[in-house]
């Protein structure tokens, strides 16, 4: 591999992939070498806008000499692409939720660790600034509370409101929430959730969910999820230690203790490229040069265990036990 440039491949074309695909071509150490999607028109239009050609399929851009592809297909879509690409050694950013459940996820789990390839995924949230500034806060405290939200809109995306295409909204929009819960206050050891019996129009998958969650050190928390408004009305964490209760979004932190209170405003897209100049540098063997955070999948694996945990709660009505 060249070391001063990464040679990078795009698997989807949809709105995510045009995201990572502009902000990687614009970094001068990365060239992408394709895009390929089932839609082939989309493809080649996300191909000519960041200045390379579309491929025929995965086997396409492997045969291109791609040092890293960027996976963005929708949950049920992941499996087989990471796992050939995984058996080609190719590094591997996987845009989550890592699948419709944890089978799948953890087949792919397997195929990267035999293969040693790099892995990241795509919970961009790790890698903002004010996530940072709240974990220092919250160094060396014992957390109390934890209080996750995802109130929002159904995605203007078709397959999006079908449980058999996106695994619903805790498993593909929550995860972000609950992984931020887990950076912050730790593994979670069990969960009971509940939730309606009345989907969008024309979907399956539920509208509001309410969960409860169990921490490793001792933490409660909670999960409120529905996606029956027409905005996006709020995604974030609240975290609850003693004197001191912490706010975190993706544009903000607040902070409120014992002194007063004061809040830190960032742009939620600064969090996004990071997160793609972390896994450029650490393809190419170099220190991080930015903020980003790289996840690995077996990290990742990990919240979508818990995200699948407290959908299959809801489904069996009972309380899931998780390993910590």
């Amino acid at each position: 591999m060249n070391t001063t440039c990464c040679r990078v491949g795009i698997v989807g074309a949809g709105g995510v992939a045009r995201r990572h695909a502009t902000t990687l071509a614009a970094m001068p150490d990365v060239a992408v070498v394709g895009v390929t999607d089932p839609d082939t028109a989309r493809a080649a239009d996300l191909a000519g806008t960041v200045g390379t050609s579309p491929a025929d399929d995965v086997d396409d851009l492997v045969a291109r000499g791609v040092d890293a592809v960027w996976v963005c297909v929708p949950p049920f879509a992941h499996g087989e692409v990471e796992e050939r690409l995984a058996a080609a050694g190719v590094a591997l950013f996987v845009e989550k939720p890592l699948g419709l459940d944890v089978a799948t996820a953890q087949r792919v789990g397997a195929a990267v660790a035999a293969a040693g390839v790099p892995t990241s995924v795509g919970h961009h949230w790790r890698s903002s600034t004010v996530v940072a500034r709240a974990r220092e806060l919250l160094d060396g405290r014992t957390v109390r509370l934890v209080g996750a939200t995802w109130l929002d809109k159904v995605p203007p995306v078709p397959w999006w409101a079908q449980r058999g295409s996106s695994g619903g909204q805790v498993v593909e929009q929550a995860v972000h929430v609950l992984d931020l819960a887990r950076l912050l206050a730790g593994e979670v050891t069990a969960v009971h959730a509940v939730a309606d019996a009345a989907p969008p129009a024309g979907g399956d998958v539920d509208s509001a969910t309410a969960g409860t969650l169990r921490f490793a050190g001792g933490a409660v928390g909670t999960l409120a999820a529905t996606c029956r408004l027409s905005w996006k009305h709020r995604a974030g964490v609240e975290v609850y230690a003693d004197d001191l209760a912490l706010g975190v979004t993706e544009e903000q932190l607040t902070v409120r203790d014992g002194d007063g209170s004061w809040s830190v405003e960032v742009d939620p897209a600064d969090a996004r490229t990071a997160t793609d100049r972390a896994f450029v540098d650490h393809v190419l063997g170099r220190e991080p040069s930015g903020p980003g955070t790289v996840v690995a999948y077996d990290e990742a694996l990990r919240t979508h265990r818990l995200a699948c945990a407290l959908a299959d709660s809801v489904a069996s009505g009972a309380p899931v036990v998780l390993d910590a």
